[in-house]
Formats: C-alpha cells, structure tokens, sequence
C-alpha cells in the first residue's frame, strides 16, 4: 500500500491531502514507457552488432554453404577442362593425323561466346564475381565442346571416306623401278646445273628414257595439262583432295586432259626433256597445302624399308639437278 502525500496549506494553515493531476500522472507513465522502450531498442542493437540475429546467423552458414558448394563446382569443372583438353590433344595429334587432317587452331577451340553485354546481369551484386567467374568457365567449357563435338564429327565422316582416301592420297613411285635409270637429284638444296647457285629443288629427279611411262600416284582430278617452253616444260597437275596434289614435268607429251578424272597407275604421260631440262627425266613433286614436301616420304607402297632407308643415305649426298 503506497504512503499518502500531504502538503501544507499556507492559507489555510493545515496539512492537506495531496492530489497529483491525471495529465502529469499520464504523462510520467508516458515517459517511463518510452524511455524504457528506447533503452530496450539501444540494448537489441548493441546485442545485434556484437552477435547477430538469428535470421542472420543462418544467412551465414547458407552463405557459408554455398561458397563450399562453389569451391567443389570449381575444381569439378578444372577436371572437366583437364579431360577436354586431352581430348583436344589426341584429336589434334592421333586422330587428325591419322587421317591427314589439320588440327584445330586454338583461336577456334578457344573462341568466346557473345559479348560484353551477355553478362550485364550478374553484375552489382554482393558475390558477383564468383558468379561471373562461374558463367564464363562454363561458358567456355561449353563452347570447346561444341567445337570438339564437330571435330569428332569431321574424323568419323573421314575414317567413313578412310579407303578412298588411302586410294589418293600419293603412295606409289611415278615410273616403274626396272625404268628408272637413277635418282640424279633428291628434294632440297642442291646446284641449280645452268645458273650454278645452290636453289632449293622442290622435288625428285627420276633420269628416264624418252618416252617412259609416267603413272599417277594416286587417284585424282587432273587440274592442268599445259604446254610451256621454259620452267617444268610440259607440265601435269593432279589434285587428289584432302590437300594433296601431285606434278609431274618436262614430259615430252600428254595422256590425260584437264578435268580427267585418274587412278593410281594409271598412265598419265611420259618422260621427256621439255622446258629447262639438262636430259631426259622426270621431275616429280608433291604438295600438301600447297606447301613442297618431300616425295620420298610417299613411296612407302613400292619401297622396301631397306630401299627407302637407302635412298635416305644417297639423298645426304651432293647432287645437280637435271632442271
């Protein structure tokens, strides 16, 4: 039971009973509620600040989580991106050898996806970079498997067509052995025999007799037959496809036309002395890409491989060309 207040009455000179007004009891009940409020506030404040609300200690370990999931996802795709890139390996230098195709440039295996814009999206987030990092390693994994998809579709369409590329691609010796006198220069540097510098011979010569057989070395389309007075003389062309052609020159004349479509041993013209010609043979040459290569790497059909490593030794020797 609270004490009763009195105060004194200086008019009427007595103690009287003390009445406090409604308003100011109100207000006082007011103001402990509010205060007690705000101190409540500042103390769920400070209490947050220091440890946290519930709702933001699971966030955490949500967020926790999935950084853990991310760091898996991540070195599972470093093992995906490790198997890709020995599948590219063994297509560029097993399967695309095999069938004599060019690898794959890496500018191609490695071509981007988009733009600038196609990751506009991502951006202005808290973990934004993990996203965009993620986006663009899956991004690229995707396209190099595209590009891995097609190459394979390439070999399969290839090792379908293996037997008649096997038929064009050069493999035989241009004139039968028993007809070739000898090889009077290999392919390489050698002493050009009218201007007597060293020039870069691009072929084989094959010393003949006039009017010697000459064969196709593989199947084809034969893309010239001309006729000229100078340089390889009269010169024949075959293109067998897959990047390979073949040249055969100074004949003395032709048994193919332009367009003709040949097969290996077939006769295609015969051995002469035309153009720039020191004597009568063949001058035989293989392009791969247009690029010179050395015909002796195609003879692997009438060669054993004691005659090949042979020719091999003979070639290391100096020698004059017949053109």
């Amino acid at each position: 039971m609270s004490k009763q207040k009195y105060v004194y009455n200086y008019k009427t000179l007595s103690y009287e009973r003390f009445e406090e007004p409604t308003r100011k009891r109100v207000g006082r009940v007011v103001l402990f509620l509010l205060s007690t409020a705000v101190f409540a506030f500042l103390l769920v404040l400070l209490f947050y600040a220091f440890f946290g609300s519930p709702k933001e200690k699971a966030q955490a370990r949500e967020i926790d989580f999935l950084k853990l999931q991310y760091e898996l996802l991540d070195e599972r795709m470093e093992q995906m991106n490790a198997v890709l890139a020995d599948l590219e390996q063994r297509d560029d230098n097993i399967y695309r050898v095999i069938f004599e195709a060019e690898p794959i440039p890496d500018s191609v295996r490695m071509a981007g996806l988009g733009g600038p814009d196609r990751y506009a999206s991502l951006y202005g987030h808290t973990y934004s970079d993990l996203v965009l990092h993620a986006s663009r390693k899956l991004d690229r994994v995707a396209s190099q498997l595209y590009e891995q998809s097609k190459s394979y579709d390439e070999v399969f369409a290839m090792a379908k067509n293996k037997t008649k590329m096997l038929a064009c691609i050069p493999a035989i010796l241009p004139l039968k052995q028993a007809d070739i006198w000898h090889i009077s220069s290999y392919f390489g540097y050698r002493s050009d025999p009218i201007y007597k510098v060293s020039k870069f011979h691009s072929g084989i010569d094959f010393a003949s007799g006039l009017g010697t057989e000459v064969f196709a070395t593989g199947d084809g389309v034969v893309e010239k037959a001309e006729q000229n007075y100078w340089g390889y003389g009269n010169l024949i062309t075959v293109d067998h496809g897959y990047g390979y052609k073949t040249q055969y020159a100074h004949l003395s004349k032709f048994g193919v036309e332009p367009g003709q479509q040949v097969k290996r041993g077939q006769v295609i013209g015969y051995v002469g002395s035309t153009g720039k010609s020191t004597g009568t043979h063949l001058h035989y040459e293989v392009l791969k890409n247009g690029e010179a290569t050395d015909p002796m790497h195609f003879f692997f059909n009438d060669l054993t491989p004691e005659e090949y490593e042979n020719i091999l030794k003979q070639a290391e020797n100096p020698s004059i060309t017949m053109d």
